[in-house]
């Protein structure tokens, strides 16, 4: 196969957040359903084979260190270093047995788990990306894909989210890839995940940040108020003098890992009304006499 780094136009020095975008710019251009040229499709399955390998990371050491030898099925980095340390190298090109007294065929049977001549080698893994909404990752759920078969069908295919999945992270269904040749078991599906962000919900680790609105009197009589949470309202309680920023922690309600979710913490946020009225504006200023000091003193530079 061609260098990975090639097919995807990218340097082998590249981290993985521009190799991921290079990835997604051109399987958009060469995708068969946008594309309509004869050669979209094989150039789509050629980045898809090259993101395979340089979008994994031990995929990518591999390949980096052994070539396209480290894409064989059942490939062993270990014998591989082994072999390669005896002068061995990895000129499988030719020779077969008497070739420097090493049956070839025998050596890729012991390094890459198969007899040689190809015979039940497995088929290529296959890359695609779907976008998942934010709060399918924190409660766990279900999408499905419409998966482009080499003999031009398409074939959905459903592919489970588990709760605390991330940007970026990849869900693995095996036997869904591409076939071989001749024959044989299909390659793996890997799934890469696209999450955009929650307009109310941050996330840190499997713990959930949301700003909760409260008014000036909530804020300074307390208040027992109703907030929204992954899995269903919750009644919670405001200290009295609350400041702006002050953190309520509510235990389990965050990312729905098993076993052990996340928390939900809320921040809140005191509110000025948007009110010019003057009974509103009396109100404040009678309230400015419970300053008893200069709120913006500790403001030095």
């Amino acid at each position: 196969m061609r260098d990975p780094y090639a097919v995807l136009g990218v340097d082998r020095r590249a981290d993985t957040d521009t190799i991921r975008k290079r990835y997604r710019k051109l399987a958009k251009e060469y995708h068969p359903d946008l594309n309509k040229d004869p050669k979209a499709e094989e150039r789509f399955k050629e980045i898809n084979a090259a993101y395979d390998i340089v979008g994994d990371e031990d995929k990518r050491k591999a390949w980096d260190e052994f070539g396209e030898a480290s894409t064989r099925p059942g490939f062993n980095a270990e014998q591989a270093r082994a072999w390669r340390s005896t002068g061995g190298g990895f000129g499988f090109g030719g020779g077969g047995p008497g070739a420097g007294g090493v049956d070839v065929e025998d050596l890729l049977g012991s390094l890459f788990g198969g007899g040689g001549g190809g015979r039940g080698r497995r088929g290529q893994d296959q890359q695609v990306e779907i976008r998942v909404d934010f709060m399918t990752t924190v409660l766990g759920g279900e999408r499905q894909v419409s998966l482009r078969r080499p003999d031009g069908t398409t074939e959905p295919v459903r592919v489970p989210i588990p709760a605390g999945a991330r940007e970026g992270g990849k869900v693995r269904l095996k036997g869904q890839g591409l076939p071989p040749r001749g024959g044989g078991p299909c390659g793996d599906l890997i799934v890469i995940l696209d999450v955009p962000d929650h307009p109310l919900l941050r996330r840190e680790g499997d713990d959930l940040e949301m700003d909760v609105p409260i008014t000036v009197l909530e804020a300074l009589q307390g208040a027992a108020v109703t907030v929204p949470t992954p899995t269903g309202d919750v009644k919670v309680t405001v200290p009295a003098g609350a400041r702006s920023g002050a953190r309520l922690r509510i235990k389990g309600r965050g990312v729905q890992k098993r076993g052990t979710p996340g928390d939900l913490y809320l921040v809140l946020r005191p509110t000025v009304p948007p009110s010019t009225d003057p009974e509103v504006i009396a109100a404040a200023e009678r309230m400015e006499a419970a300053y008893t000091e200069d709120i913006r003193g500790a403001l030095k530079l």
